[in-house]
C-alpha cells in the first residue's frame, strides 16, 4: 500500500464507481446503523449501481441469514437480494467443510445464519457436544445465547474437536452503543479451554476469498468503516479500499494507523463513490491536498491553508505515514485534527 492517502494518475477526477466494478460494502457503520440507513447511503448507492458499479454486502457478523440482511437492506431503500449478501458464517462453512468429511456433524454455537450455511456446505449442523461432532463453529448469536452454549463448546473443544470462529470482532455497534462481539464470546472459550480456534472473517484471507468467489468482481473496492477489519482485510487481499467516516474509525487512529490499516482512500460517507478522488502530491516539506499542506514536525504534525476539511485530513495522513514508514505515527496531531474539525 502507498505511504498516503492516493489517487493513481489514470484514476484522477473519475468516480470510484467507475474506476472499480464492485464494491464490497461493509454493514455497520457504512450502510446502516442500528436499524437506520446513514445519511446519503441509499443515494449514493443507488447512483452507483445505476452507474454500472455491482454491489455486494459483505458482513462478519454471523447471526442472520443473506436473505433476513437482504431484506432489511431492501426495506431501508436498497434493493438488494440474499446473492448480494456474504457473511462470514459463508466463509467459515468454506473452511469446515475443506477439512472435515461431507455430511459431517459441526456443533454450531451461533445463530440460524451458521446453520444455513453449513447446510448451504452439506454439513450437518448439531447442539451438543455429546452429538459427536466433527467440528465447532461459534459466530455472533445475539445477546440473548445462553452462557449454557459456551460451554457446550468447550466440552468439545477440550475433548480435540477442532474450533472454528466465523470472526473475532470484539465489539458490534447497536442503536444504543457497542455492545460486545462474537471476539468477546471466542474468548470465553479460549479462556476455559486454552485452544486457538481458526478464523475465517475479516480481516483473513478466506473472508476475502469468499467475496471474491461470490462475486467475481476483477476490480473490487473495499468499502468499510473500521481500520482493523475493513482496510486490513483489503491489505491482505492485495485490493484497494475506502475509509468512511461515518463508523468507529476517528481522525486520531487514521493518523496513527500502520501500513496494513492504510486505506487508499477516505471519504465522509458513501458519496464518496460517486466522486473523483482529489491528488495527495508532495509538496517542499510536506504534502498537499486541495488548499491544504501538512508536514510532519518533529514532536507534532502541522496543517495550514484552508478549504474542504476533508482536503486536509487526507493531506495530514500522507504526512504521518510517511513519516511513520512501517511503523504506526507517534507525532501529536490533535492540533491539526482540531483545525479540521475531526
Amino acid at each position: 500500500m502507498s505511504q498516503g492517502v492516493r489517487t493513481r494518475p489514470e484514476d484522477s477526477g473519475r468516480p470510484l464507481s467507475e474506476a472499480y466494478d464492485t464494491a464490497l460494502l461493509d454493514l455497520d457503520g457504512v450502510v446502516y446503523a442500528g436499524g437506520d440507513a446513514i445519511a446519503h447511503a441509499v443515494d449514493s448507492l443507488a447512483a452507483a449501481r445505476s452507474g454500472g458499479m455491482r454491489l455486494a454486502y459483505v458482513t462478519n457478523n454471523a447471526l442472520r441469514t443473506p436473505d433476513a440482511v437482504a431484506g432489511h437492506l431492501t426495506e431501508l431503500g436498497i434493493p438488494a437480494a440474499g446473492d448480494d449478501v456474504i457473511t462470514s458464517a459463508q466463509a467459515v462453512a468454506r473452511l469446515i467443510s475443506e477439512q472435515v468429511p461431507a455430511g459431517a456433524r459441526v456443533l454450531v454455537i451461533g445463530g440460524e445464519g451458521l446453520r444455513v450455511a453449513l447446510r448451504e456446505r452439506g454439513l450437518t449442523p448439531v447442539e451438543s457436544a455429546d452429538d459427536d461432532p466433527a467440528a465447532v463453529v461459534q459466530g455472533f448469536g445475539g445477546p440473548d445465547l445462553p452462557w449454557s452454549r459456551f460451554a457446550e463448546a468447550s466440552y468439545a473443544v477440550r475433548r480435540g474437536v477442532p474450533w472454528f470462529a466465523s470472526n473475532t470482532d470484539l465489539t458490534i455497534p447497536s442503536g444504543r452503543g457497542i455492545a460486545p462481539g462474537n471476539g468477546a464470546a471466542v474468548e470465553v472459550v479460549r479462556i476455559a479451554t486454552g485452544a486457538e480456534p481458526q478464523v475465517a472473517g475479516k480481516p483473513l484471507p478466506p473472508m476475502h476469498r469468499e467475496t471474491i468467489i461470490r462475486t467475481g468482481a476483477e476490480r473490487p473496492l473495499v468499502v468499510g468503516d473500521r481500520l482493523d477489519t475493513d482496510i486490513e482485510g483489503a491489505f491482505n487481499g492485495g485490493v484497494d479500499s475506502l475509509l468512511v467516516l461515518t463508523g468507529v474509525t476517528d481522525g486520531a487512529q487514521l493518523l496513527a494507523a500502520s501500513p496494513r490499516h492504510r486505506p487508499t482512500y477516505v471519504d465522509a460517507d458513501l458519496r464518496g463513490l460517486l466522486t473523483g478522488q482529489p491528488e495527495v502530491g508532495a509538496e517542499g516539506d510536506g504534502f498537499r491536498c486541495g488548499g491544504w499542506t501538512a508536514t510532519a514536525g518533529a514532536d507534532r504534525l502541522e496543517v495550514a491553508g484552508d478549504g474542504e476539511p476533508l482536503d486536509g485530513l487526507r493531506a495530514l495522513c500522507a504526512a504521518a505515514w510517511t513519516a511513520a514508514g512501517d511503523g504506526s505515527c507517534a507525532l501529536d496531531g490533535a492540533k491539526a485534527l482540531a483545525r479540521l474539525g475531526f
